[in-house]
């Protein structure tokens, strides 16, 4: 059951975009670039994770921090007190598309002052209808402007889960209006037996039918690229969150794309491109110059530039055509000995490395991740619960599907070293493409990995370096044989410790790594 909204001095009700427009214009931080839309600086210019808490008095069940309700009570106090005076925008819609079994009403109600934030979700809701309820809407309460003293950062997100509403204070970045209402939806859709994951979904015609393709990461890793680049003329579905169900099926949640900026390029990403550098796509914390050019390749204020615009300004897939998953890839941005692809031999290895969600950080997930090697299960920085619940949940899916499910990690940052490493090479955007392209057909060649345990490509049409999908060859061409040898001790070690940190994972997929 949703909670009331609180009164307020005036609330706009589904404002359109042009009267969002409008509310922007007259930000002090607002700029209209030469795309004719416009670009807001954000104070904030990532997720807020450390200062985010799930209310709750019965931590056991809860991976992240929790705040006590006796705390939550004059959390919420304030913020109602604050709202009173304030001139609020309510944008009201769905996660999930009309034919959906866990399509899930969802709205947030935010400051006219930051009207950027609720036209950017407006894009990403599929549109209210008659059947929408109130009572049954996951609700973000969303006040960029009320202080937050006392708590990390002076920000603070809570997750009230027994309610179903997210508050926000002191945070202007779009990111927390975005998944406040996906995380609370992930959450319902695990209690109802499905898998939400942080995850692109498109389809790729073959000549053996249409194949549908996962593609797990985390932000900044490769997710929405690789979802948007085009195989055989594939179509995008979902560049986010997907659930996946018994047997197979997957369900899609947004009518639009919050998109990673910097780098992007119209040569590589040509419907991002298209989408964002047009009067309907928005833009957060973009280089701008006083003339309105934009610049993807300035990062001088953050690498974490973003955009989001509406499916309807892309050709896409229909998500309510979507039907079963063929393939899911891992994204891992590594940086030594990881192959640009590699295939799960066993329900089991897919699993675990599901669970390790190897990557290097990006600044999606601010100053504390950036650049790291991070370990997220399922690449999933939004899972509430205890990480081993994914993981169980995840086999007990593939298990239930009647037909040949594969599991591939895919590789999209170097081999053998950082870009400072003489001999290092990088996996570009066309070989991932010619991966992703060659693996919904079904013409990579394989063979077994000695050290790993699971299947490395000896051959991948239109794809021109072995040494990527080996990277053994690359290590042994250059004389540093012992050195790979030491990073493949380290790495099986370092995994084994890791694993055992998840109690409650099933013993098999443990025993799975090598």
């Amino acid at each position: 059951m949703a909670s009331q909204l609180p009164p307020a001095k005036s609330v706009a009700v589904n404002p359109t975009q042009e009267e969002l427009r409008e509310w922007v214009e007259r930000m002090p931080n607002s700029q209209r670039t030469e795309f004719d839309n416009w670009n807001v600086t954000a104070e904030v210019t990532a997720r807020s994770a450390g200062s985010t808490f799930v209310v709750t008095d019965d931590p056991g069940p809860i991976s992240k921090q929790t705040m006590p309700r006796s705390e939550y009570s004059d959390v919420v106090r304030r913020q109602e007190e604050y709202i009173r005076d304030k001139d609020m925008i309510l944008v009201e819609g769905y996660i999930g598309p009309e034919n959906s079994p866990l399509k899930r009403a969802t709205r947030v109600f935010i400051e006219r002052s930051n009207a950027n934030i609720p036209a950017m979700q407006q894009q990403l809701y599929y549109p209210k209808d008659a059947d929408w309820r109130e009572d049954d809407a996951l609700t973000v309460i969303y006040t960029p402007n009320c202080p937050a003293e006392g708590y990390p950062d002076g920000r603070l997100v809570t997750i009230d889960l027994d309610n179903w509403v997210t508050r926000v204070f002191s945070i202007d970045y779009f990111g927390e209006s975005k998944m406040g209402g996906l995380r609370m939806w992930m959450e319902w859709c695990f209690q109802q037996g499905a898998l939400a994951m942080h995850s692109g979904a498109k389809l790729i015609p073959t000549d053996s039918g249409d194949k549908v393709c996962l593609i797990i990461g985390l932000s900044g890793t490769g997710k929405t690229t690789t979802t948007f680049t085009r195989q055989n003329g594939s179509l995008p579905v979902q560049d986010d969150i997907v659930a996946l169900v018994e047997g197979g099926e997957v369900f899609s949640t947004e009518n639009g794309c919050f998109a990673k900026t910097f780098g992007l390029d119209p040569k590589y990403e040509p419907t991002i491109y298209g989408a964002l550098a047009s009067p309907a796509g928005w833009l957060e914390n973009v280089a701008v110059d006083e003339n309105g050019g934009v610049d993807f390749y300035d990062d001088s204020y953050t690498a974490n530039g973003r955009g989001t615009f509406s499916l309807a300004a892309i050709e896409h897939y229909d998500p309510r055509k979507l039907g079963k998953a063929d393939f899911l890839l891992i994204l891992n941005r590594n940086e030594n000995i990881a192959p640009a692809v590699a295939k799960m031999s066993s329900v089991e290895q897919a699993v675990a490395y599901f669970m390790l969600g190897e990557t290097k950080g990006t600044s999606a997930g601010g100053k504390a991740e950036a650049g790291k090697n991070l370990r997220v299960p399922g690449t999933n920085p939004f899972f509430l619960g205890h990480e081993y619940l994914q993981g169980n949940r995840l086999a007990d899916l593939i298990n239930s599907m009647d037909y040949d499910f594969g599991v591939y990690v895919l590789n999209t940052g170097r081999v053998g070293g950082t870009e400072d490493v003489e001999g290092s090479k990088k996996v570009e955007i066309p070989h991932s493409s010619a991966i992703v392209k060659a693996i919904a057909e079904g013409r990579i060649e394989w063979e077994a990995d000695s050290e790993f345990g699971y299947l490395v490509a000896t051959n991948v049409p239109d794809f021109d370096d072995p040494e990527l999908l080996q990277p053994r060859r690359l290590y042994e061409s250059q004389g540093r044989l012992e050195e790979y040898e030491r990073l493949v001790t380290a790495l099986k070690e370092d995994r084994r410790e890791y694993m055992r940190n998840h109690a409650g994972l099933r013993p098999e997929i443990l025993e799975a790594l090598q």
